[in-house]
């Protein structure tokens, strides 16, 4: 008898070890079924767009259907809610931009914890933020804009999508970095934000090259410097801010797939191999370059760590610069 049961023991002991079979076996047999992807905004933005054009080389890679679901509403707080609390079995994911990072700092209450309950799968891409300026604003380039706006405290303003939008950040983050008195202006949208620009209703504005490139290229509007670490081959003439003396202006945007906590490391791992492969996929590089996408892709233990210092940086200056939720 007593030999039975050391036997048994050392059986549940290895068994232990070995992990949850249940959880094993599923990693294993991992997609046997369609993969849905969250998207927290309507259809035809930046997010939908880029997710659309990456689900059929995808689909195609891991032998499952990625099949897109657009869920939009409370500032992405609605979708993403969806996927912090599904199962975490892979089968549930969200594709989001910078507003996953952006929100644990500006929104006072949320039904999830975004550093407890999402885990990153990938970051799938990142697009430079052009600041650009009216021609009517005497300022040849961000040097003697800033200059300006140091003369001339609280009188020059900026136009954003509003409150709590990456290009409203965008802004106050070069603020800060620059230590200059710029008044906001916010708008229900880039749009109507971009067309005041254009008619000189307002002195400035952050928004993506994909945007801005042909008011720039026609003389429309005058390019001051662009976010990132370098130049973007867009437009290869247009300075970094860290290059025209204003380092710390990190306020790219960019885009990332998530999961929710407790997926298994190998479905995070399987699921980030694919997504990888289909950003390099050759027939992909020209179409997202046309959209101002520069793809990433890099392992889940990478993502997470980049989600949880961008859920510090934006809580910082969303902290000092006293920006509030509209």
């Amino acid at each position: 008898m007593k030999k039975l049961i050391s036997i048994s023991v050392a059986v549940l002991a290895l068994a232990f070890a070995a992990g949850p079979p249940q959880a094993h076996a599923q990693a294993e047999k991992f997609p046997a079924k369609p993969i849905r992807v969250i998207v927290p905004y309507g259809p035809g933005g930046g997010t939908d767009n880029l997710m659309r054009l990456l689900a059929p080389v995808v689909s195609n890679s891991i032998g499952q259907p990625l099949v897109i679901e657009n869920r939009p509403g409370a500032a992405t707080v609605i979708g993403s809610d969806l996927v912090a609390k599904a199962p975490a079995d892979g089968y549930t994911l969200l594709a989001t931009d910078t507003a996953v990072v952006v929100n644990p700092g500006l929104l006072k209450k949320m039904p999830f914890d975004t550093l407890k309950d999402l885990t990153g799968v990938t970051m799938m891409a990142t697009a430079p933020v052009l600041l650009v300026t009216h021609p009517s604003v005497p300022a040849k380039d961000l040097k003697e804009l800033l200059a300006l706006a140091k003369q001339k405290p609280g009188q020059l303003n900026y136009a954003s999508g509003g409150n709590g939008t990456s290009t409203h950040l965008a802004a106050e983050l070069m603020k800060l970095a620059a230590g200059v008195d710029i008044t906001h202006i916010p708008y229900k949208g880039t749009g109507p934000a971009m067309n005041d620009l254009l008619g000189g209703q307002v002195h400035m504005q952050f928004a993506g090259i994909s945007t801005a490139r042909q008011f720039v290229e026609a003389g429309r509007l005058r390019a001051m410097a662009v976010t990132g670490s370098r130049r973007n081959p867009a437009m290869p003439d247009v300075p970094t801010f860290a290059e025209m003396g204003v380092p710390g202006v990190d306020a790219d945007s960019w885009w990332g797939v998530y999961a929710p906590a407790g997926t298994p490391p190998e479905v995070l791992s399987m699921l980030s191999e694919h997504l990888v492969k289909a950003l390099r996929a050759p027939e992909l590089q020209e179409r997202l370059a046309a959209l101002g996408f520069i793809p990433v892709g890099n392992s889940p233990q990478e993502h997470t760590q980049q989600m949880r210092k961008m859920v510090a940086q934006w809580a910082d200056v969303i902290k000092r610069a006293n920006i509030q939720a509209d």
